[in-house]
């Protein structure tokens, strides 16, 4: 991890999703609107810091409400001594380096088979990578996520490098959203 600019320091609850697909497999806190604001940007964003003196580098997602949450995954609940219903305290800087984006294996396919695509795909910015890749992973139907997929290709292909009119922060179009907290 590089050194941060700047701490952002802030307490959060841990909640545990409704939709996990094994209890305690992971957990999630929503960020305190204030302490959100002071990120770069309402959309994803990597940051690293401390989760109760703990550190760690991790991608929040943006919550629809123009703020962000953040997964944290067993191993790092495990290290922050936390479970669901804990409080934990944060210490998150922007990170300095965006981490490379995993592509999933239907776009990382698709991208074979497109010559002009597959040769702009690395030119793009790791960002402008983790956006397409959101746009595509956000559809809630199969038929949609295919569409997206054939449909970036063509756009990679003509030589557009950013997702037209996909709003990154999912406020505008409620695409996004933090997870539904289990009861």
């Amino acid at each position: 991890m590089t050194k941060p600019a700047f701490r952002i320091r802030f307490r959060a609850k841990l909640l545990r999703p409704a939709a996990a697909a094994k209890i305690g497999s992971w957990i999630f806190l929503t960020l305190p609107k204030e302490a959100s604001a002071k990120l770069p940007s309402r959309s994803m964003t990597t940051v690293e810091g401390t989760i109760n003196g703990f550190p760690f580098r991790a991608t929040l997602e943006p919550d629809g409400q123009k703020s962000h949450w953040l997964r944290v995954n067993r191993r790092l609940s495990e290290a922050a001594g936390a479970v669901a219903g804990d409080f934990v305290t944060l210490a998150i800087s922007p990170s300095q380096v965006e981490p490379e984006p995993r592509v999933p294996a239907d776009l990382r396919q698709a991208l074979a088979a497109v010559p002009k695509a597959r040769v702009l795909w690395p030119d793009l910015t790791p960002i402008a990578r983790r956006d397409w890749i959101h746009w595509i992973t956000s559809a809630k139907r199969p038929e949609t996520r295919a569409r997206r997929v054939k449909n970036a290709c063509a756009m990679l292909a003509a030589g557009k490098r950013r997702v037209c009119c996909f709003d990154r922060s999912g406020f505008y179009s409620k695409s996004l959203s933090s997870p539904k907290t289990a009861h």
